[in-house]
């Protein structure tokens, strides 16, 4: 199958398809004498499972490393499962520190009562403030 194909059953376009190969996540597709890639179905159940990490927000470099494990079905999944720790902890960071923001927004929206003039919003002295130290 050709490039328009394979973006129709991946759901991937052809930018991000290409950027994976040149990662080197996906196979390298056959090429035919006019130059044109080919794929097929592995190629497909490759993207698929890249495009649902992706999904968990996991990075490339994760990724990469799953589907070198993928490749060692023997082995203990430890390694697999300490990548994933790794990535709920990184979630989790990121939520404290939404959850950080979220205050202080919170914060910064008392700082102004409704119907005032822009001269005299809260918002932005407390950010003028602010900026200042």
């Amino acid at each position: 199958m050709h490039i328009g194909e394979i973006t129709k059953l991946s759901g991937l376009d052809a930018q991000t398809i290409r950027f994976y190969e040149y990662q080197g996540l996906l196979t390298m597709p056959a090429r035919q004498a006019n130059g044109y890639r080919t794929y097929t179905d592995i190629h497909v159940e490759q993207l698929s499972f890249i495009r649902r990490c992706r999904m968990l927000e996991l990075s490339l470099t994760d990724i990469r490393a799953l589907l070198k494990l993928k490749s060692a079905p023997h082995e203990s999944c430890e390694v697999i499962n300490t990548l994933i720790n790794g990535h709920i902890a990184e979630v989790q960071a990121r939520i404290t520190s939404l959850q950080t923001l979220e205050k202080q927004l919170t914060s910064l929206m008392s700082c102004c009562a409704d119907g005032r003039e822009i001269e005299d919003c809260g918002i932005l002295a407390s950010l003028h403030e602010k900026s200042e130290h």
